[in-house]
């Protein structure tokens, strides 16, 4: 490591997002209510660009906070606002909430975003944009997906699709394209002009009816077209393969992540793009590590891959002496240093955390 920063949660957390001025909010789901959503300001050293040396402020410090009636298992800032999204069970209802003015530590609860037939079903994943107005892309099945303005709650796309596989990923690609991946691996590109079209990509290669998928993609990352950005796909198995959007027909790469299956379902997969650093994407969800990879080497031939740095951080952390390892619940990427993650588990430990690019790289 160059540098590590810890912090310890008062409940477990799924979920990291940045919001703005470089504020990180995190959100707790282990509680069938009073979860706290958080907004913090992160370390000294995080908020400069330069890496600094020794800095006598290491903490993450609460700036403002929230509580939430349910679980929180999703959440995104909505940018150029200062509104929250978030959703969790029992439903697939959204909650919005705005993160007051400066003189207020008080992030509070402003509407509820019904999903259309929403009954019965689970808990909506999300994605957010302002590129036209402050909207939300929601949903927790593939004829469930919509696109609505968060303000007005006004319905601005509404999907049009026979499936009805469960989703596991949502993105925007561009303000008029979306990015659905299901479950089941299933990867489908959407355009709001066109509600009655929804165009697949190659499909994972065929696995057990028990295997998971997630999707990370890098939204326009380094001003590149959203369709020239690889899309990766993480199965529960560690399978990884990469599709480029402007050849759908085909596998970019594929490789084979050494991890142990997970004990407990997939509902931790992460797989994420880093946005500052071309070709480098990092897993985690299969226990107390994240794995980081170089990319650029990848072929169709589906090999073990070998990570180029491995966090165990949480691995040292079991509460109270346990043996049980915490559980990597999300990490997410710093927007502009380009080897600096965040990571939570399951136990409420937060880290900071800064990998030395090996001497090979240099």
């Amino acid at each position: 490591y160059r540098d590590l920063h810890t912090f310890e949660l008062q409940a477990p957390t799924r979920l990291i997002e940045w919001a703005c001025g470089n504020r990180v909010c995190v959100a707790g789901y282990g509680q069938s209510n009073g979860n706290e959503i958080l907004q913090l300001i992160p370390p000294p050293t995080l908020l400069t660009k330069e890496t600094q040396g020794l800095c006598p402020e290491r903490d993450f410090k609460v700036e403002r906070g929230g509580f939430s009636e349910r679980p929180v298992y999703s959440l995104k800032y909505v940018p150029d606002t200062s509104l929250l999204v978030t959703s969790g069970p029992p439903d697939s209802s959204l909650q919005v909430w705005q993160v007051s003015a400066e003189d207020s530590d008080v992030i509070k609860s402003v509407s509820t975003i019904a999903a259309e037939n929403g009954t019965g079903q689970s808990w909506a994943k999300i994605a957010t944009i302002s590129a036209r107005a402050p909207w939300v892309l929601h949903g927790s099945r593939l004829d469930r997906v919509q696109v609505t303005e968060v303000e007005s709650r006004k319905n601005v796309y509404t999907a049009a699709s026979r499936g009805s596989e469960e989703l596991s990923n949502l993105a925007f690609l561009d303000c008029n394209t979306l990015l659905l991946c299901c479950a089941t691996g299933r990867l489908c590109l959407a355009d709001i002009r066109q509600p009655q079209s929804l165009a697949e990509a190659v499909s994972v290669p065929s696995a057990p009816c028990s295997e998971q998928w997630c999707m990370g993609s890098r939204n326009g990352a380094q001003g590149l077209e959203p369709s020239s950005q690889p899309v990766a796909r993480l199965s529960s198995r560690g399978l990884l393969t990469l599709t480029d959007l402007r050849k759908t027909s085909e596998f970019l790469a594929l490789a084979k992540a050494r991890v142990p299956c997970p004990g407990s379902g997939a509902e931790f997969l992460c797989v994420s793009w880093a946005p500052a650093l071309e070709g480098y994407l990092a897993i985690s969800g299969f226990d107390g590590t994240v794995h980081v990879y170089d990319t650029q080497s990848w072929d169709s031939s589906g090999r073990d891959a070998e990570p180029i740095f491995v966090h165990k951080g949480h691995t040292f952390g079991g509460a109270g002496g346990s043996r049980d390892f915490p559980l990597v619940t999300v990490h997410t990427w710093h927007l502009q240093k380009p080897r600096t993650l965040l990571s939570a588990a399951s136990d409420g430990s937060l880290h900071v955390w800064d990998w030395v690019q090996p001497c090979g790289k240099c």
